[in-house]
């Protein structure tokens, strides 16, 4: 069935944010006396909301979690924000899709503020006819309450419309919950096995392998 809107997930599916997201964690936990200097180790940050990272990986107090997050966003928005690059072909993916006809929409568990930032800055912004994400309040975080926040602002009524594509279990739980089917990529963070466990319908390798799927399965 032809996929009329595409909702991307922004960290690990179109750009790799791992510099500025990793040094504003380590920068945040050194605030609480946390040395990190393998910024590998800090790559489970990506993908999910931050509150909750930092008390699942660090065992955090909410007020722990929420301190840190200022921290966090202390670095962000000054150096880490652009300490990041678009994958190869993403470009040229996100042209031929609009230029097919379809709605590219964002739909991203980083504060919307910062992801139209980021797009700006890699002149991405142009492709997406909506920009979703979280609030710097945490009143709507999580993922599947971003898609339903993108799917009722565009006034989408029919969920078969529309396709998630993300890297990690979150976007792929997140369209669950808002019944739409969902892309997993593997050419970042998550895995094979995390996507396939969380439900992804499809799972694609690569841009180009996306770009193949976009263009023949659901076209």
């Amino acid at each position: 069935m032809k996929k009329l809107y595409l909702f991307f997930d922004l960290d690990g599916t179109l750009t790799d944010p791992m510099i500025g997201i990793t040094h504003s964690v380590q920068y945040a936990l050194a605030s609480f006396g946390i040395e990190e200097n393998d910024l590998h180790q800090l790559c489970t940050f990506i993908g999910p909301p931050l509150k909750d990272s930092f008390r699942e990986f660090y065992g955090f107090s909410n007020e722990q979690a929420e301190i840190a997050l200022i921290k966090y966003r202390e670095y962000f928005s000054k150096r880490g924000i652009f300490e990041n690059q678009v994958y190869d072909g993403i470009p040229a993916l996100l042209a031929q899709q609009k230029k097919s006809g379809r709605k590219l929409m964002l739909a991203t568990s980083k504060p919307e503020i910062f992801a139209r930032q980021i797009l700006d800055y890699f002149n991405l912004s142009h492709y997406f006819s909506f920009i979703g994400g979280a609030t710097l309040d945490g009143k709507r975080s999580t993922k599947t309450d971003v898609i339903r926040y993108v799917l009722k602002s565009n006034k989408i009524d029919n969920p078969s419309d529309v396709i998630m594509i993300g890297d990690r279990k979150h976007d792929i739980e997140g369209a669950q919950a808002n019944n739409i089917q969902s892309i997993g990529v593997l050419y970042r963070y998550g895995s094979e096995k995390e996507l396939y466990e969380a439900g992804a319908n499809i799972i694609v390798a690569s841009v180009t392998h996306l770009q193949n799927i976009l263009n023949t399965v659901i076209c």
